[in-house]
């Protein structure tokens, strides 16, 4: 089988507007064959870190809800909280990134929800259907109850998976951090003394005797620890983290089983961006200059043809001379730029594993509007 995927690139004429060509596109890719009246429709999408600025502007946010709105939906904006200690650690702060980075609903026309709640915790259990490695996802309470799952991604370089496409955008960002610390870590999490304060929350947190204070400073049981990232959600400090032991390849497996999770059984459509390709998630509170030309904009059914046709497309590309991805060639030939500028990490994996659990296919058949 061979999926359909949509294209369009970032020329316009006199008259017409990239924000036109995008309503054109998830139009012809077909967003209204899915029946949204007065359906929760939870468009995933990353906020982009304070400081950051290749993060998708909130006009292309604007475009998609107003027309999900004309087809009767209720969309919201959504994220959940990370696990690393930063800016949008909690929903608070979460939501001040998101506001500030143009996210807000006086621009936007709707609300922006924070799907895990507060502290990251907000979570539902969904059985992943074929997992090999996880056996139930802990998803966002809002991206879970939600009828309908659109994605919205920008496509960029990531440390750890290679890049951050569609999948990425799904699988790790809907999880909760209990999620993201199952797919970062295959152990328990570790205690950085020097942060630490003794001050109990993880104690007082933990559902199973796994952390204790010992001289006033918290401490991992190892053998009664269930790995749940409850106590890094409710330190106070940063102190309690995950280990990030999990192998790249593994974890990006794991990134398509949540992405499963997600989506089974709903109704669900996706779009890429393929410009201001920085080597670096928008995680980053800065960005360094793209690593190639703006590619244009992409629309799926299947989130897997879309990731692949994403890639393919970003590596017939020449490279930024500057860039990270175009001072590495000078000294190294590899014809992916993502692996160019993350030699050690493994992309393919994610998708080949999410081809094989049923998640999409890899085969496609792009279609220029």
């Amino acid at each position: 089988m061979t999926s359909k995927v949509y294209f369009t690139d970032m020329h316009v004429h006199m008259g017409d507007s990239l924000l036109g060509k995008f309503d054109r596109l998830i139009t012809r890719a077909g967003i209204e064959q899915i029946d949204f009246k007065d359906k929760f429709v939870a468009v995933k999408l990353h906020f982009g870190e304070v400081g950051n600025m290749a993060f998708l502007r909130q006009q292309y946010a604007r475009v998609l809800c107003d027309h999900i709105k004309r087809l009767g939906g209720k969309p919201f904006l959504t994220d959940c909280n990370t696990l690393y200690v930063g800016y949008r650690n909690n929903a608070l702060n979460h939501l001040d990134a998101a506001y500030m980075n143009g996210y807000n609903p006086l621009a936007t026309g709707v609300h922006t929800i924070i799907a895990d709640g507060l502290r990251g915790t907000d979570e539902r259990a969904i059985p992943v259907a074929g997992g090999e490695y996880v056996q139930e996802a802990k998803i966002g309470a809002a991206v879970a109850e939600a009828d309908i799952i659109i994605s919205l991604t920008h496509f960029k370089g990531h440390i750890n998976a290679g890049f951050g496409g569609t999948l990425k955008n799904i699988g790790m960002g809907c999880g909760s951090k209990q999620g993201k610390m199952e797919m970062h870590s295959s152990g328990t999490p570790r205690v950085s003394r020097r942060l630490c304060v003794g001050c109990g929350n993880c104690v007082k947190n933990c559902a199973n005797d796994g952390v204790h204070v010992v001289d006033g400073k918290a401490v991992v049981d190892e053998k009664h620890c269930l790995g749940c990232g409850y106590c890094i959600a409710y330190c106070p400090t940063g102190a309690i983290m995950t280990k990030w032991d999990e192998a790249k390849p593994v974890m990006n497996k794991k990134i398509a089983e949540y992405t499963k999770a997600v989506l089974d059984g709903k109704p669900n459509f996706h779009i890429s961006l393929v410009v201001d390709v920085s080597p670096e998630c928008d995680c980053d509170s800065c960005n360094d200059i793209p690593i190639i030309p703006d590619v244009g904009m992409f629309a799926s059914f299947d989130p897997v043809a879309l990731d692949q046709a994403c890639v393919d497309k970003a590596n017939a590309q020449p490279l930024v001379p500057g860039s990270v991805a175009g001072k590495a060639s000078e000294h190294y030939h590899d014809e992916d730029v993502f692996h160019l500028v993350h030699p050690d990490t493994d992309w393919e994996a994610g998708l080949i594993h999410a081809e094989r659990i049923g998640l999409g296919t890899r085969k496609y058949e792009l279609i220029e509007i």
